[in-house]
């Protein structure tokens, strides 16, 4: 059957703006730097600026990439885009201009949107793709237009009516580039459809609610950000509060003055708020709920959160990119009881852990962690082998490991793709190999994510040289940050004589994260 086209029964992400603007049109939906918007604000925001991208050409089924920090302009690029029955792909600022280049190459962008501080990367990463145009955004700081470029402003003068587009919730939204294994990203491809049934999994599990207000500081190109928090928020009404400075001391200071309920991070930035000096100062009081994810939060930190922040409530949520992203919820009363667990399947989630025939595993054996939900990608963009893949024998494969234990509960014991996940940031273990093969000297090598006080996970490089050449670990983390974004480059360089491997001839990183994990521990 033909989804309908029909606006009686539509629900696409442009409706439930339009929708929250009628219900609350006088309440502030947006606070960013100086920049405040009503719902009514904001609807009409998004309306103009998606009437400018269309005498930009942007049109059904064009791809939009955004490369730019956190803004009330990204809030609105993100409903306008929706409108026009366009495609957002959101860029990782972090990644460098060949990093980027391969995105915008790969899903076809026909127009990016930057702020003043990545312009210059923007235009070098556009170099022989499809892009067309650049279009400037303002960022939370007042700054100064990129000469040259289409701004923002200019693509408002527009009216604020749009034509009724043919839209249903089964086209796609947005494409999401996620690593994996390897050494080129993957973009997963989401239907309206299936984000936002994530958002109802969110307001149900995670307890968003109207009367929240939200700090929304970890990087909207993440589908963390925008997809659990900032999605929903606009869905029933929340004032959300923007913010493209995730210092634990404008954190702090944004939650004291604007009486922040509600605030989402990975546990780096969280126990970067607990060790900030200020911290004990600072009016907290408002906080009650309080969100962690991306990798898992550390007992004696959990513990120490509950004694500094008493009257916060605190949710683990597990999942990634292809699940738009929430799969499990780990729920307030269950934080220290199950500490480490990635608690239950999600509202609209159904979750397994099977064997490689696909067989329910035993309560504490490890296997691979499948999915059903509504919440899925409908595909990889360009890529119908690792599309086959992922959804062989009729589940989605999560690609992690896990174990259940005899209450149901989740628990992430390895990545089966490799993947580390440093600062909340994945780092595609195969990517960063394969710079450090490049570099003159390098026999073999290996890299893996050990324990870390700052980052969770600290991406390590275990190096063997080649006979009669002598490398250092300065010179060959000096060498990779000339091939790898800041995050990719690996924090630690262990040099050794030789890697630990099976009978067959196969790399044994189990062997090397068990022999190094206690070295490194702070």
């Amino acid at each position: 059957m033909t989804p309908s086209t029909s606006p009686l029964n539509r629900q696409t992400l442009g409706d439930l703006l339009r929708r929250t603007r009628q219900r609350y049109p006088g309440k502030v939906a947006i606070r960013c730097g100086a920049t405040e918007w009503t719902y009514a604000e904001f609807d009409d925001t998004a309306n103009r600026l998606a009437a400018g991208l269309a005498t930009l050409g942007i049109a059904v089924g064009d791809r939009v990439a955004v490369i730019a920090r956190n803004s009330h302009a990204f809030a609105a690029l993100r409903f306008a885009v929706a409108r026009l029955g366009a495609v957002l792909v959101p860029i990782n600022f972090m990644l460098n201009s060949a990093e980027a280049n391969f995105i915008l190459e790969h899903s076809g962008a026909r127009l990016v949107c930057v702020d003043s501080g990545l312009a210059e990367m923007a235009r070098s990463a556009s170099v022989g793709t499809g892009v067309q145009q650049l279009v400037w955004l303002p960022s939370e700081d007042a700054s100064e237009p990129v000469p040259g470029l289409t701004t923002f402003n200019q693509l408002l003068q527009h009216g604020a009516e749009l034509p009724e587009l043919a839209l249903h919730g089964g086209v796609p939204a947005q494409i999401v580039y996620t690593s994996g294994t390897e050494s080129r990203p993957k973009g997963a491809m989401l239907t309206h459809d299936a984000v936002i049934s994530e958002y109802v999994t969110c307001l149900v599990d995670a307890e968003i609610a109207h009367g929240d207000v939200v700090l929304h500081a970890l990087p909207l190109y993440h589908c963390a950000q925008l997809d659990v928090f900032f999605g929903p928020s606009v869905y029933v009404g929340i004032t959300s509060i923007i913010t493209g400075k995730p210092t634990a001391e404008n954190l702090l200071m944004l939650m004291a003055r604007e009486g922040i309920t509600s605030f989402f991070a990975p546990p780096t930035v969280w126990i970067s708020l607990l060790r900030a000096p200020q911290f004990d100062t600072t009016d907290l009081s408002k906080l009650c709920k309080g969100y962690y994810g991306a990798s898992i939060m550390p007992v004696e930190v959990l513990k120490e959160m509950q004694r500094r922040l008493p009257q916060v409530r605190l949710w683990n949520l597990y999942g990634q990119t292809e699940i738009a992203p929430v799969a499990t919820v780990l729920k307030p009363e269950d934080q220290l009881r199950k500490a480490g667990s990635a608690g239950k399947q999600a509202l609209n989630v159904e979750t397994r852990i099977v064997d490689d025939t696909m067989q329910d595993v035993a309560v504490g054996e490890i296997g691979e962690i499948v999915h059903r939900s509504p919440q899925l990608l409908s595909g990889y963009y360009r890529d119908e082998e690792k599309t086959r893949a992922a959804f062989e024998g009729g589940w989605f494969h999560s690609g992690d490991l896990g174990v259940i234990d005899d209450e149901g509960y989740i628990t992430v014991v390895d990545r089966k793709k490799d993947m580390i996940k440093s600062g909340g940031e994945n780092v595609a273990s195969r990517e960063v190999e394969e710079a450090l093969y490049g570099i003159e000297g390098v026999s073999e090598v290996a890299v893996i994510g050990l324990p870390d006080a700052k980052w969770i996970e600290a991406v390590t490089a275990i190096v063997v040289a080649k006979p009669g050449y002598t490398l250092t670990e300065k010179d060959i983390i000096a060498a990779c940050s000339m091939k790898l974004a800041h995050f990719k480059v690996p924090k630690r360089v262990v040099l050794t004589d030789a890697l630990p491997k099976n009978p067959s001839g196969k790399l044994l990183k189990r062997e090397l994260r068990r022999h190094y994990e206690e070295l490194f521990r702070e």
